[in-house]
């Protein structure tokens, strides 16, 4: 897709000396996501200081009909930030200031270039906490989490990016601004239109910043890492514990044996907290009340649920456990190729589904091996399979959309979702006409239509042909 050089002239100079670059070293990196498993191409990448440069970008965009593509910190799993076609990209890298912490009304104004991790640290700084957590909180940005709305470990608690968003300033297709940055808890005149922008992947408006919803920082909290026979029991595990806790459990993951084998044998530094072999692992935290000592909540919840279990005893033991779990797909990705679903079903049907699927999966390809791992409290669950030992990676991955048929079918069978937490970007965007309803789609591109009439703002996301 060419840009002309009197369009790009003008897109420069909206921005500044500072604000583009053309060097394809520079840009280079923007082009592959993590897994290897999209790869785009542009010669212009922007980078805006100010929302007001992102409304100059868009408005020029729009009047050229030159199709554009945000990018937050190119962590997405799904190509939806990936420019394919040569489009301009939007990197909001520079709009990286907290604006305010409003640590009495919990609250806190970020723009969409923050990484993650610099909000966790300035809620906390304030005495306060932004609970969203996922992995790639180093490198991710809030704009790229609220446009995808993210997940994470804390969702059973506080819930995903969409329940942590007060207030949106948005840029639309035209240029026009669109300030919803209230910091209000409760607003009901009409419509909630920032929840348009949430989970749209960029493509009705450009986020530029967020007012978050900030949490009293627990005063303790308890981490369990524990063995238990089989998903069902994880589940009797987790309803226990939140009848011990009065509803405290923040996070409960689930993970299989070869997970962690997989963790204990490309992660450095990784070690077994269990000794004795267990077919599957929970990774528990919960935060502590005045009315709970910590002790009580351990032997209330796992007397006789669990085969073993440990109890992180300090904060360095904590990230230990943690390390087994965040770095599972990194593990998973050093034994070879691997087919990945991002899929959600009714909690307590979980134990079903994992069964169903995974019988499915190896009736196609009996060696391979499903690594079933995740946020099981919420229903979400990151069903991978990993290559056969020593098979072909390509023969393997040429079967993706095959198996991904096949889960996916049995995901809409258990009332699921297809994509819990990583979004629809071009991996399933095709898949959206079998497993939504036709009234679904077309107030979907209604809403396509209203905004984005010229269609520039990530052109072939989300969104079905």
């Amino acid at each position: 897709m060419s840009t002309t050089p009197e369009i790009i002239a003008r897109l420069k100079n909206a921005v500044g000396t500072n604000g583009f670059t053309e060097d394809p070293t520079e840009i280079a990196p923007h082009f592959e996501e993590w897994r290897s498993k999209y790869c785009g191409s542009s010669s212009l990448l922007l980078k805006p200081s100010a929302t007001e440069q992102v409304s100059a970008i868009l408005a020029i965009c729009n009047e050229t009909h030159t199709p554009i593509v945000p990018q937050g910190g190119n962590t997405g799993l799904v190509g939806g930030q990936i420019p394919f076609h040569g489009e301009v990209l939007l990197s909001l890298s520079r709009m990286n200031r907290i604006r305010h912490v409003d640590a009495e009304g919990m609250s806190m104004i970020a723009e969409a270039g923050v990484i993650l991790a610099d909000v966790q640290r300035a809620a906390s700084d304030a005495g306060r906490l932004f609970p969203l957590s996922l992995a790639s909180e180093g490198s991710c940005t809030i704009g790229g989490n609220l446009s995808t709305n993210a997940g994470g470990v804390n969702v059973l608690r506080y819930g995903n990016a969409r329940e942590l968003t007060l207030g949106l300033e948005v840029v639309l297709a035209d240029g026009r601004l669109l300030n919803l940055l209230r910091t209000l808890h409760k607003d009901n005149t009409g419509y909630d239109l920032k929840q348009i922008f949430v989970g749209a992947e960029g493509t009705l408006g450009v986020i530029t910043a967020a007012a978050l919803k900030l949490f009293p920082k627990p005063a303790e909290s308890v981490t369990v890492f524990a063995a238990v026979d089989d998903p069902k029991a994880a589940l009797a595990l987790l309803s226990r514990l939140q009848d011990a806790t009065g509803g405290l459990v923040s996070a409960f993951e689930i993970m299989p044996r070869i997970g962690l084998e997989f963790v204990l044998a490309h992660i450095p530094q990784t070690s077994n907290p269990l000794h004795a072999p267990s077919p599957w692992y929970v990774l528990i935290e919960a935060t502590s009340a005045a009315q709970f000592s910590l002790q009580a909540i351990v032997e209330r919840a796992l007397d006789g649920s669990v085969n073993n279990a440990v109890i992180a005893a300090s904060e360095t033991q904590r990230k230990n456990l943690w390390r087994l779990r965040e770095s599972l797909s990194e593990a998973q990705k050093k034994e070879g190729g691997s087919i990945k679903h991002d899929v959600s079903v009714p909690v307590s049907r979980v134990p079903e589904f994992l069964e169903v699927a995974t019988l499915a999966v190896l009736a196609r390809i009996p060696d391979a091996r499903p690594v079933p791992f995740g946020h099981i409290g919420d229903g979400n669950i990151h069903f991978n399979i990993s290559v056969p030992k020593g098979g072909d990676n390509t023969a393997f991955l040429a079967r993706w959309d095959e198996i991904a048929r096949v889960v996916y079918d049995i995901v809409n069978d258990f009332d699921g979702s297809i994509s819990a937490e990583h979004g629809i970007g071009v991996m399933k965007r095709d898949e959206l006409a079998r497993y939504k309803s036709a009234a679904e789609i077309e107030t979907m591109r209604a809403l396509k239509r209203a905004l984005d009439p010229n269609n520039i703002l990530n052109p072939g996301k989300v969104l079905p042909d």
